[in-house]
């Protein structure tokens, strides 16, 4: 299921801990196997745990413990804006607002088009830039309100209508 390239990224993860430490890599080896794949489907998490050599439900409660993880589809840009108390507070409840009426969109949901699904995030550590978002997991927008909001909506699918960006299905190729 995961190509070659995927698994030497993740051999070069599993590296970095002692031999008999392997699991340590399964945060990594996850994010690698949801960038590729999109999201993590039962399959690819246990094609994770045989290559740590770890049960399968061990690795499925990391991906069920951590919001970064999808198991299930998601729009090709994944928006997670931080409604923790202080960025609510400083503009993440508006910017939230803002999108959802923007993008047609509750949280959870997913544009007709696939193009974006917008999640509820808690403290993402920038407080001090509220309100902030992140795009698919690796990218974070600081003081996102109304009219950056509507750029980075703009950017995103332009390059979705150039086939750039994660490919549909969610964190795959960010």
């Amino acid at each position: 299921m995961l190509s070659a390239d995927a698994r030497a990224r993740i051999d070069r993860e599993i590296a970095k801990y002692p031999a008999d430490q392997r699991q340590s890599a399964v945060m990594s080896a996850l994010a690698i196997a949801q960038r590729e794949q999109g999201w993590l489907s039962t399959a690819a998490i246990d094609e994770v745990a045989s290559i740590l050599g770890m049960p399968p439900v061990a690795v499925y409660e990391v991906a069920t413990f951590y919001a970064m993880y999808d198991l299930k589809p998601t729009g090709r840009f994944k928006l997670t804006v931080c409604t923790n108390l202080p960025c609510a507070l400083s503009g993440g409840a508006a910017a939230a607002e803002h999108l959802k009426a923007r993008l047609g969109v509750d949280f959870g949901e997913t544009t007709p088009d696939g193009r974006f699904t917008l999640r509820e995030g808690e403290c993402m550590g920038a407080c001090g830039d509220a309100p902030v978002l992140l795009v698919n997991n690796l990218r974070m927008e600081s003081w996102a309100g109304g009219e950056k909001l509507d750029r980075l909506v703009d950017e995103l699918a332009a390059a979705a209508d150039r086939g750039e960006g994660a490919p549909r299905g969610g964190e795959g190729g960010r």
